[in-house]
């Protein structure tokens, strides 16, 4: 059974954030972003094939060597999920503040 994986899977982790903005400067091979954490080459293996599987990372053989490159036009369906989120809250707080104004207006007496 393959396990269905997305972006937003992918940048639940701090390891795998850290790897994308690592590979957003340049290409990496497996050592070279391995050297930069304290978990063993397997486990930083494993982020790397969830980065893969959910399209934020591109692997490129260079003779020997695998060099890993950031594909972070993948990160636009996040991007758009915030905005949409930031829009709706925003439109929500706008009311509830409108509203609070409302109630909170001392009222003037009528004039007999």
């Amino acid at each position: 059974m393959e396990i269905r994986r997305d972006v937003f899977q992918a940048i639940a982790d701090p390891t795998r954030r850290q790897i994308i903005e690592m590979l957003a400067q340049r290409s990496l091979n497996l050592n070279e972003i391995a050297e930069n954490f304290e978990v063993s080459r397997q486990a930083v293996s494993v982020h790397v094939r969830i980065l893969t599987e959910c399209g934020l990372i591109l692997i490129k053989k260079q003779g020997r060597e695998r060099y890993c490159e950031a594909k972070l036009d993948k990160l636009n369906e996040v991007a758009a999920w915030v905005d949409h989120c930031k829009q709706f809250w925003t439109t929500q707080f706008n009311s509830l503040d409108k509203y609070l104004e409302k109630v909170q207006t001392p009222k003037k007496p009528k004039k007999c």
